[in-house]
């Protein structure tokens, strides 16, 4: 049975699970000049799942307004590939960490359901690849790329819903843009060969459970 909200204001921690989808467009490029040896944009990806924790404060302005700010970490071992085109290797890289900081905005669609978006700045970490030959006839083994993190904005969305006491129920969905970084690609001797342009796009949907400290204030 859902509890009558009077006051969404307050501290709150939450914590939960989700998904993630995560692309970039990548390029190959000579390390000395800069110009490019494989110019055609290559879409490289991968999925996995994460775990999200994190806190947060809400302040009611109005019978139907909560404006809210908070932090949230991503844990997640969410791997795809990332090649180098001219050598003919590829490899997995995993996003691994995600840090977010944002402001949301909502709407109490009843005392107990809030309808809110949210928007503000993220940064990721990608784990450098070892890479082999991609496919029958590929490249020489021992290619490896540096990590890459990446500061970025983001954009969401969901619902939360008022359960029982100060615990919530929240669903979400976040779409995020990461900068363009230049991984350096080295072989075997550590001889950096070509340069890699990385710039990952993510998007994650999470199903979390919010605890609010004094939700009956």
């Amino acid at each position: 049975m859902m509890l009558q909200v009077s006051n969404w204001t307050g501290f709150y921690a939450n914590g939960g699970i989700g998904y993630e989808f995560w692309e970039a467009d990548t390029t190959t490029a000579n390390p000395v000049t800069g110009a490019c040896v494989v110019c055609t944009t290559q879409n490289q990806g991968g999925n996995g799942w994460l775990g999200e924790i994190g806190l947060g404060y809400d302040a009611q302005i109005s019978d139907k307004i909560v404006l809210g700010a908070f932090v949230d970490y991503d844990f997640s071992s969410v791997r795809g590939t990332i090649g180098d085109q001219f050598n003919q290797v590829s490899g997995k890289t995993d996003n691994d960490s995600t840090w977010f900081v944002g402001a949301r905005a909502g709407w109490l669609m009843t005392p107990q359901v809030l309808n809110y978006y949210n928007v503000g700045y993220t940064r990721a970490h990608f784990g450098g690849a070892n890479m082999g030959p991609t496919g029958t006839g590929g490249g020489p083994a021992g290619f490896a790329t540096s990590n890459y993190d990446g500061n970025g904005w983001f954009v969401g969305g969901g619902l939360e819903v008022a359960v029982s006491g100060g615990w919530f129920w929240r669903s979400e969905v976040r779409y995020a843009r990461y900068s363009k970084q230049t991984l350096s690609d080295t072989n075997g001797v550590g001889a950096q060969l070509d340069n890699i342009t990385f710039e990952p796009v993510v998007q994650t949907a999470t199903s979390e459970i919010v605890y609010k400290f004094n939700w009956g204030q």
